[in-house]
């Protein structure tokens, strides 16, 4: 596969993919030293405030990033409508973007509604149809 056949889609899931990565560097940045790489588990369970927040955002990255990369293979192995996919594709990763940035300010509420909004995108990925 070389760069120029990567859908819109396939960019987001690449996004998608990097931003529980991002999240952890922000939350590490300025806090986490050479000793903490023994044991980095430990250094996110003694964090508190925004920086355990964005640990726990990243956390969510990871869990529901499989959905996701599926969704968007499934689509593209069923010949789905391509500007939809890009479309409910791209939502779910700016939803997520978003969503980082509300759990790092502790918005619990709003937080949870855009959570929401992002699964939703996510899951209309498979009914997207021809």
């Amino acid at each position: 596969m070389n760069i120029q056949s990567l859908t819109t889609a396939y960019w987001c899931v690449i996004v998608a993919g990097v931003l529980p990565y991002l999240t952890t560097f922000v939350a590490k940045a300025g806090s986490y030293g050479p000793r903490d790489n023994q044991a980095p588990r430990e250094w996110s369970t003694r964090q508190s405030g925004w920086r355990s927040r964005l640990m726990a955002a990243a956390a969510n990255g990871f869990e529901t990033l499989p959905m996701f990369m599926a969704a968007v293979i499934i689509a593209h192995q069923l010949g789905y409508s391509q500007s939809t996919l890009d479309l409910y594709a791209m939502a779910y990763v700016a939803l997520r973007v978003v969503y980082v940035a509300i759990y790092g300010a502790g918005a619990a509420t709003v937080r949870s509604l855009v959570w929401g909004l992002a699964m939703l995108a996510n899951a209309a990925i498979f009914f997207i149809g021809k």
